[in-house]
C-alpha cells in the first residue's frame, strides 16, 4: 500500500520517502479519495503538531499545537478537531531512521495510527517524516519570530510539511 514519487519541490528533502509511505485503510482495506479535509499530525511525546487541509485537499494550514496529557485527553482533543473541520482522512508522520529503517518510534506511531483508525473510523496514512522538524526549524529561522515563538511553532510547521508532502505525493 505505498505511494511513491521521485522528488519534491523542497530541495529533495522528500526524495527517498516513497517506499515507506503507506496507509492504514478502512477495515475492508480500501482508502477512498478524500472528500473533505485531511488532518496532518506530527506526534511527539510532549506535543502533537496539527495541520488541516483546505476542503479540496490542495493546501495545508497549521492549527494550534496540542499539549499531550494522556491518551484519553489527546484523543478527545483530536476528536474535537476532526468534528470541527469535517476531517475525512488522517495523515500521521512516521519517524524513520535516516537509513529508512523503522525503529521503536516508528512502531509506536503505527500503533497510534491504528488506534486513530479504530476510534474515528477514518482512513489513516503513515507518511515518512524524516527531516520535517529540521526543515520546519530552517523555515522558521528565516522569519522574524523570537526563539521562544519559533520553538512553539515548530510542531505545527512540521505537521504542515507532513500533510503537504502527503497531498503532493498521493496519486491523482
Amino acid at each position: 500500500m505505498g505511494a511513491s514519487f521521485a522528488g519534491s519541490s523542497r530541495g529533495g528533502v522528500l526524495a527517498s520517502r516513497g517506499a515507506y509511505n503507506r496507509g492504514v485503510g478502512l477495515e475492508d482495506g480500501k482508502s477512498a479519495r478524500p472528500v473533505g479535509r485531511v488532518l496532518g499530525l506530527d506526534v511527539g511525546s510532549r506535543r502533537i503538531g496539527v495541520a488541516v487541509s483546505d476542503p479540496l485537499g490542495i493546501t495545508a494550514q497549521g492549527l494550534e499545537t496540542l499539549q499531550r496529557r494522556n491518551k484519553r485527553q489527546d484523543l478527545a482533543a483530536l476528536e474535537r478537531v476532526i468534528r470541527e473541520f469535517g476531517v475525512r482522512e488522517i495523515v500521521v508522520g512516521l519517524p524513520l531512521r535516516m537509513s529508512g529503517a523503522e525503529g521503536t518510534q516508528s512502531e509506536k506511531m503505527q500503533g497510534f495510527a491504528e488506534e486513530l483508525r479504530k476510534r474515528f473510523r477514518l482512513p489513516v496514512h503513515l507518511w515518512d517524516e524524516r527531516l520535517t522538524s529540521a526543515e520546519a526549524n530552517r523555515l522558521l529561522r528565516e522569519t522574524d519570530l523570537s526563539i521562544d515563538k519559533r520553538a512553539k511553532a515548530v510542531d505545527r510547521m512540521a505537521a504542515v510539511l507532513i500533510l503537504q508532502g502527503w497531498m503532493e505525493g498521493r496519486p491523482r
